[in-house]
């Protein structure tokens, strides 16, 4: 696909998702970070049902290091994996305290520093708590999608990414990160996507083969 293409297709996004924003809840940086690590392997709609508790009980990053762990197991316990989460929330919290004076980092390189935040997480945190958008998030729904379409034939997140920035002008990177996801879980869904009322079918290879 051209330059041009990815420019119209993410166009046409954009008029089917205006609303497109990120799913998750969070009220200062560190509840985001949480709530990211908490979206590993469950739905953004399961984290946000299950967050109030846990920030209504974790006001400070010392509350996230004094609580004890199987406490903290049990409130997010819905989220799954809650034994290794539960692990990485109260030494991440920690890092961030004394590694950082008690303030989210704000580059990738610090950030993935942290317990429990890879690429992808620190590619939401970077965009949804600084404003900076300079990767992609590829979660599920991206992964499928640019396949998909043909935008990339890798299957590893970061090869996908790379792959997706030689294409997407950085301009645009704010808006793709939010966009393919709303797109993937409304149109593009992974048993039976709607691809006869797809907005961008014209430009995806597995609709035209």
């Amino acid at each position: 696909m051209k330059r041009y293409e990815v420019i119209e297709m993410i166009k046409k996004l954009k008029e089917a998702y205006p609303e497109a924003t990120c799913s998750l809840d969070f009220k200062e940086p560190f509840q985001l970070v949480v709530a990211v690590m908490l979206s590993a392997q469950c739905t953004d709609e399961r984290v946000n049902k299950t967050t109030p508790a846990l920030f209504s009980r974790c006001k400070t990053l010392q509350d996230y290091i004094n609580i004890d762990i199987k406490e903290l197991e049990t409130i997010i316990h819905p989220c799954g994996f809650y034994k290794n989460k539960a692990k990485n929330i109260k030494l991440c919290a920690k890092q961030v305290l004394e590694s950082f004076n008690g303030v989210v980092p704000q580059t990738y390189e610090e950030l993935m520093t942290l317990a429990g935040i890879g690429r992808k997480s620190a590619n939401v945190i970077m965009l949804e708590v600084f404003g900076i958008a300079e990767g992609i998030a590829v979660d599920t729904h991206v992964k499928r999608i640019v396949g998909l379409i043909g935008l990339s034939k890798n299957k590893e997140p970061e090869k996908i990414e790379q792959d997706l920035l030689k294409i997407i002008p950085k301009d645009y990177l704010k808006d793709v990160n939010h966009l393919f996801i709303w797109h993937g879980r409304n149109c593009c869904v992974a048993r039976k996507p709607k691809c006869d009322s797809c907005p961008i079918n014209s430009f995806c290879c597995y609709f035209n083969q």
